[in-house]
């Protein structure tokens, strides 16, 4: 079976088993309904994520799949205000979100290796010459941060302090030597549960009762590939962590 990346159903469950809880719920499934076009009800199962119409869009239809405009700049400044703990929530540089809120977004992204939220402009690594950043001369703006946006930066009306996490696909096949350590740039947190050593085991127990999506990777078997990737990048987390010994935040 080829090492494919099942996108925001294995982030889903990912998500969950770190206890973030910030992803929509996603599902692998087969259609089989009538009314459907017959792409959708042909070959494979096709993941459905739940998607919340509470969700908080700028009015801005350049910049809608923000919550709040968001720059790189800004970004690094309320890290350091550590908005809430130190400075309050509405107050300039911070947005409304909790300081805690980016570490558990910084630590889920750098897993997974989402750049298309806090690094779009895939300033952090080295891309493939055929990624969006570069085809659309995004990674050449790299050098001046004042000019470098964050997306997909999204909270819940009902809770404007909370980000919620949409499009967690990620980049399975990202070497270890080229990972995105400027995701993590200004976070001081990681959880627990990679310290523990029962990542695969928890992982694998949270995917299992998904059964369509167990059964079309190919059970534990054809998982476990992807499971060891996220292990190994939450080792060289916790190796980071040890080198700036950075502070771990205990209530996650």
């Amino acid at each position: 079976m080829s090492l494919t990346w099942p996108g925001n159903v294995f982030a889903f469950h990912l998500d969950r088993v770190l206890g973030i809880n910030r992803s929509l719920p996603a599902v692998l499934r087969m259609f089989h309904s009538d009314v459907l076009p017959y792409r959708f009800t042909r070959g494979s199962p096709r993941p459905v994520v739940w998607w919340d119409p509470d969700i908080q869009h700028l009015a801005d239809n350049d910049n809608d799949q923000n919550s709040v405009p968001l720059g790189w700049v800004q970004y690094q400044k309320l890290l350091q205000a550590r908005c809430e703990n130190g400075t309050e929530l509405r107050s300039d540089p911070c947005v409304g979100v909790r300081h805690s809120e980016w570490g558990r977004l910084a630590l889920f992204d750098f897993l997974l290796q989402v750049s298309d939220r806090l690094d779009r402009y895939c300033c952090g690594f080295t891309p493939d010459p055929t990624d969006l950043c570069v085809e659309n001369l995004l990674h050449s703006k790299c050098g001046k941060s004042k000019d470098l946006l964050l997306v997909h930066i999204l909270v819940r009306k009902a809770d404007p302090s909370r980000l919620v996490f949409i499009d967690n696909a990620g980049r399975p096949q990202q070497p270890s030597d080229n990972l995105n350590f400027r995701l993590l740039e200004g976070i001081e947190e990681a959880v627990s549960v990679l310290r523990s050593g029962c990542l695969e085991t928890l992982l694998l127990r949270s995917l299992y009762t998904d059964k369509e999506f167990w059964d079309s990777r190919g059970g534990a078997i054809g998982l476990r590939p992807l499971v060891h990737i996220v292990e190994q990048r939450g080792q060289i987390l916790l190796q980071h962590i040890r080198t700036k010994r950075l502070r771990l935040l205990r209530e996650l």
